[in-house]
């Protein structure tokens, strides 16, 4: 596990590894959109990253000869970065857990992501009552903002099997 810790308080995970990101939270290839969490304030904002490779499935299909990373999956790193913050804010008994979009609102796109983009994603809380969490997020490239959307999740149990 490659937690880095704030030098103030070394309670306070600053930084996630892949390896905890996918202890974290369940999505799995291709639908997992984040990378690496660089920067954490439990219970307020982090920042994602996502590097987004030709090798990427959509890039198939969107578009043959022009990919182009679909805004939808840009909106869903953003929620899986929110995600891993609920998680990290609420600690290892919330582990596994499902985040589930309730709303998505003022989505805007404002340029194209391309194979071999940094994209990094920056969430912070709105707010937060019992299981249902709000977040703002802006997803940017090269320090240029490519998406931003307001959007809602509760976190739930996963059911039985």
């Amino acid at each position: 596990m490659n937690i880095q810790t704030d030098k103030t308080s070394l309670a306070t995970p600053t930084a996630v590894d892949i390896r905890r990101i996918l202890q974290m939270i369940p999505h799995r290839f291709p639908m997992l959109m984040v990378d690496r969490v660089i920067d954490m304030h439990l219970d307020h904002s982090a920042v994602g990253i996502k590097n987004v490779s030709i090798n990427e499935p959509f890039f198939q299909g969107h578009f043959p000869g022009e990919p182009v990373m679909p805004g939808v999956l840009i909106v869903e790193a953003m929620a899986q970065t929110a995600a891993v913050l609920v998680v990290a804010t609420y600690g290892q008994q919330s582990e596994g857990k499902l985040v589930y979009f309730m709303s998505i609102d003022g989505v805007r796109f404002r340029r194209p992501v391309f194979p071999g983009d940094r994209l990094e994603l920056h969430v912070e809380k709105i707010q937060s009552r019992a299981s249902v969490w709000k977040f703002s997020g802006k997803a940017m490239v090269e320090g240029k903002l490519v998406a931003e959307a307001t959007f809602a999740a509760m976190i739930r149990d996963k059911p039985a099997e």
